[in-house]
């Protein structure tokens, strides 16, 4: 059984529908290919829209704005852009773009709300994605991490998992006076915190490994967009899981 990146943007599916449409193609130059400079580059270009739109929110909150409503909305409509995308990837450069910037609207609104809470947390978690994305392109570069199939599945079978449990969790406590366990600072919400930061951590090898596989297959240029992407999606993810554990270790203090 062959197990891909659960991000939706890095699945077998779309990328090989993407080399089935190259190959419908009567010609496609280099120009015309997906190629990991390029996907390097859209990457940069997301990460610095992101974080253009997050620092306006961030302003804006700490002079006076409630953050909650852009927050509410950037989340929202980026889950839009992202389900788009996950159907027409071909829209990926008008989409990766809005997405970057709705997304920032929602690590903007989140981050502020985080650091009025607990000053020097935001550059905390900031600092540690960062790291932990060197650290995971550093071992994926030198082979010292090998993306083999059991390897994907069992990243696969754990972020389902997780995201199984995340959504059973919210449904039970909307209608009930259930406290899901991973909410507070005890010791067994904090580990479980660690786990899912693992997780969302060995996910960007599952991404590196499918970017770098839709390049050498020479897939169409729309796709660096779209691996790009979801490479996005990861690092947000993992910020703020960061943001979360963080804030657990602080309200121990």
């Amino acid at each position: 059984m062959s197990f891909n990146s659960k991000n939706p943007f890095l699945n077998t599916k779309n990328f090989s529908t993407a080399v089935s449409r190259k190959n419908d193609s009567t010609i496609i130059d280099y120009n015309q290919e997906m190629t990991l400079s390029g996907t390097i580059n859209k990457s940069l270009i997301l990460f610095l829209l992101l974080t253009a739109s997050a620092m306006v929110i961030w302003w804006m909150a700490f002079n006076g704005m409630n953050p909650i409503a852009p927050a509410i909305g950037g989340a929202v409509i980026g889950l839009i852009l992202v389900v788009i995308a996950a159907f027409k990837p071909q829209y990926s450069p008008y989409l990766a773009p809005g997405y970057a910037l709705f997304e920032g609207l929602f690590i903007g609104g989140i981050s502020a709300i985080f650091e009025a809470k607990y000053p020097g947390i935001v550059i905390q978690a900031v600092g540690a994605t960062f790291v932990t994305f060197m650290v995971c392109l550093v071992l994926y570069k030198y082979k010292i991490v090998k993306v083999t199939e059991q390897f994907k599945s069992v990243v696969v079978a754990a972020t389902l998992a997780i995201a199984t449990y995340y959504l059973i969790s919210w449904l039970i406590s909307m209608f009930t006076s259930f406290v899901p366990v991973h909410y507070g600072s005890s010791l067994m919400s904090i580990g479980i915190s660690v786990f899912v930061i693992i997780i969302a951590a060995l996910n960007l090898f599952l991404d590196f490994d499918r970017i770098e596989k839709g390049a050498e297959q020479k897939m169409p240029k729309y796709m660096e967009w779209y691996g790009a992407m979801g490479l996005m999606i990861t690092l947000v993810w993992l910020y703020i899981e960061f943001l979360r554990l963080l804030s657990k270790l602080n309200s121990k203090n």
